[in-house]
């Protein structure tokens, strides 16, 4: 009887074990919605990114908020976690097929005992990639708020010309053939994983923060676009991710980087000249 017991209990965990995409999957959507909610909450900041949403300005001129920020004790540290955690609510979400398709192929193999928590090593390797991004994202707001270019309780460039730039720069990036590259890797997961893929813990956090790494050189410069919207302005957070996950998930979509770059310079240029027509 203690034998036909135990055998039914280490039945029922292999059972559950076999259950690898649901445990994966489900992992993927916690942290997705895990990060969406405390992104939508302010991230500890004084008030929500709902709030920072209804009082955001035009670009390049920034709401009045009368005190100034101080990057001092804690502060550099919630901004890299505000930086963070977007970006996993940002990222995570195009992501999620390589992450099912590594699961997929880790359960094929010798190591298929442990493809769930190889999975979330993927994972991980992909996120530690983008948490290199937001600590770069935080020194970077923390400089231009020291030489006055952008606004610190709104977190957004105050300078009509440096935002156009930035558009400028970003829109000549889709059409750089480091972009293209970067785009190729992270439109074809399956030949991504099959050049890639390493077994072990630390394999399968090389190839995840590999092909972060693949993402965050097709992505960076549309991320630097928050500074121009609003880092919290939820509009283009939402507005960015959902632009992402066409570029990755649309293969076939080859005009897409292009016309984006196009629109991106077209409104850099603008921005940049407008002062001219206007005469200030």
């Amino acid at each position: 009887m203690a034998r036909q017991n135990t055998s039914t209990r280490i039945g029922t965990v292999e059972q559950v074990l076999r259950q690898d995409n649901a445990i994966v999957l489900g992992s993927v959507l916690v942290i997705i919605l895990a990060a969406t909610w405390y992104t939508i909450a302010g991230i500890g900041m004084n008030m929500s990114a709902v709030e920072m949403t209804r009082m955001a300005g035009p670009i390049g001129e920034p709401m009045k908020m009368g005190t100034a920020t101080t990057w001092s004790g804690t502060y550099p540290l919630l901004i890299f976690l505000m930086w963070w955690v977007m970006m996993i609510a940002m990222m995570t979400p195009s992501a999620a097929p390589a992450v099912l398709l590594f699961t997929a192929i880790k359960r094929m193999g010798p190591e298929k005992d442990r493809t769930a928590t190889f999975s979330l090593c993927f994972l991980s390797g992909y996120l530690v990639s983008w948490g290199v991004f937001s600590l770069t994202a935080t020194a970077l707001q923390w400089g231009l708020e020291s030489i006055g270019l952008s606004d610190g309780p709104m977190m957004t460039i105050r300078s009509g010309l440096f935002a156009g730039s930035v558009l400028l720069v970003a829109g000549v990036y889709q059409f750089s053939g480091l972009k293209n590259a970067c785009l190729r890797h992270c439109q074809s997961p399956a030949r991504f994983l099959a050049d890639h893929n390493r077994p072990g813990t630390f394999g399968a956090i090389r190839t995840g923060a590999m092909h972060g790494t693949y993402c965050l050189g097709c992505c960076w410069a549309l991320m630097l676009l928050l500074f121009v919207g609003g880092i919290m302005n939820l509009y283009w957070i939402v507005g960015i991710a959902a632009y992402v996950a066409l570029e990755k998930l649309l293969p076939r979509a080859r005009w897409l980087a292009p016309v984006t770059g196009v629109a991106l310079i077209g409104a850099g240029l603008w921005f940049i000249t407008a002062p001219l027509f206007s005469g200030t």
